[in-house]
C-alpha cells in the first residue's frame, strides 16, 4: 500500500469530486484515479460510489475514512518524534581537551557552569595539547578546551578560532618534603642543584614554560620527561624531582603535605583556561553552548 493512496483518499472523500481532489494532489485526473482504484483493490471493497454528481463513500469507505484520519496523524507523529530524535543526535558536542583539564577543571566546569542535561550527549577527547590541536585543525570537534598563556604561541589564527576565558590556574614549583618536613629543594638559589621534571615538547604547559622560562627554574638538570602532568606529579611525589605543575591539579597535594611549594608564591606562574571554537565542526547545541557561555558574561 502506498502512501499517497491514503492522501488521495482522504482528499476525494473531502472534495467528493475526482477533478477538483486530482488537482489538490496535483497529479493528473487519470492518475488520480488509478490511484483510488490501486486503493480500493487493496482493501478489498469499493470505497466510493461514481456518478453524476461526483464520489460519495460508500459503507467501506465510511468505515475507513476515520482509520485512514488515525493512520495519517500516527505517522505524521512519528515522524515528528523520529525527527525530534534525530535533532537531539545531532546536537552531541564534542570537546577536545588536555589531559590536565580533562580530571580536574572539565567536570566541575560542565557540572555547575552548563549542565549535561542541555547539550545532549557529549564528548570529551583527553589527549596531549599538540594533539589536541590537530584534532580541531582538522574540524572532528567542536571546542577545545587547554591551558593558556598569551605569551605562549598557539596554532590558531585569532581571527578564525574564536576563543573564551573560562578559569584561571597557576603554575608552581613543587616537589616532595624532606624527613624534616621541609621542601627537597627550595628555589631559587638552591644548596643543591634542583632535578627537572619537564614537560615534552607536545605539551601546552611545556610550551608555555618554554617561552616565560621563569626565574625559578634555573640550574639543575632534566631527569625526567613526560607530556602528562599527572606523571610528573606522582614522580614530584615520590621525590624524584621539582615539577612545574598546575594548582587545580597540586592543591590536594599541597594541602595534605604530599608535595610542598619549591619557591614563594611570587615565582608563580598564573595562566589562563580558555575554550576555543572551530570555524569548521559546528552544530546548534555548539551554537547554544557559545550563547550561553556569552549571557554568563565570559570574557573574550
Amino acid at each position: 500500500m502506498d502512501l499517497d493512496w491514503l492522501k488521495d483518499f482522504l482528499a476525494l472523500a473531502e472534495q467528493g469530486n475526482f477533478s477538483r481532489a486530482a488537482d489538490a494532489r496535483n497529479v493528473t485526473q487519470p492518475a488520480f484515479s488509478r490511484r483510488i482504484r490501486a486503493l480500493e483493490d487493496w482493501v478489498g471493497a469499493p470505497l466510493f460510489e461514481r456518478g453524476a454528481q461526483g464520489a460519495t463513500l460508500t459503507a467501506a469507505g465510511t468505515h475507513f475514512r476515520p482509520l485512514a484520519d488515525d493512520m495519517m496523524r500516527t505517522l505524521d507523529r512519528a515522524r515528528r518524534d523520529t525527527k525530534a530524535v534525530g535533532e537531539r543526535e545531532t546536537a552531541t558536542l564534542s570537546i577536545a581537551a588536555t589531559h590536565t583539564l580533562s580530571f580536574t577543571f572539565f567536570p566541575g566546569w560542565i557540572r555547575e557552569s552548563l549542565g549535561l542535561e542541555a547539550f545532549g550527549a557529549l564528548t570529551l577527547i583527553s589527549d596531549s595539547l599538540e594533539a589536541c590541536e590537530e584534532i580541531m585543525l582538522g574540524g572532528e570537534v567542536h571546542f577545545l578546551l587547554c591551558h593558556h598563556h598569551g605569551d605562549a604561541p598557539t596554532r590558531f589564527d585569532a581571527e578564525r578560532f574564536a576563543s573564551v576565558s573560562v578559569g584561571h590556574d597557576t603554575l608552581l614549583p613543587v616537589c616532595a618534603p624532606d624527613a624534616d618536613g621541609r621542601p627537597l629543594w627550595t628555589l631559587p638559589g638552591a644548596q643543591r642543584p634542583p632535578r627537572w621534571l619537564a614537560y615534552s615538547p607536545v605539551s601546552g604547559l611545556g610550551r608555555i614554560l618554554a617561552v616565560l622560562r621563569p626565574a625559578a627554574s634555573e640550574g639543575g638538570d632534566i631527569v625526567f620527561t613526560s607530556h602528562l602532568a599527572a606523571a610528573l606529579m606522582t614522580m614530584a611525589r615520590d621525590g624524584h624531582g621539582v615539577a612545574w605543575l598546575p594548582l587545580t591539579m597540586a592543591e590536594d597535594d599541597l594541602s595534605r603535605g604530599r608535595l610542598l611549594r619549591a619557591a614563594p608564591p611570587e615565582f608563580d606562574v598564573p595562566i589562563e583556561i580558555r575554550l576555543f571554537r572551530s570555524p569548521d565542526c559546528r552544530s546548534r547545541a555548539a551554537d547554544d553552548l557559545w550563547t550561553r557561555l556569552s549571557k554568563a558574561g565570559v570574557r573574550p
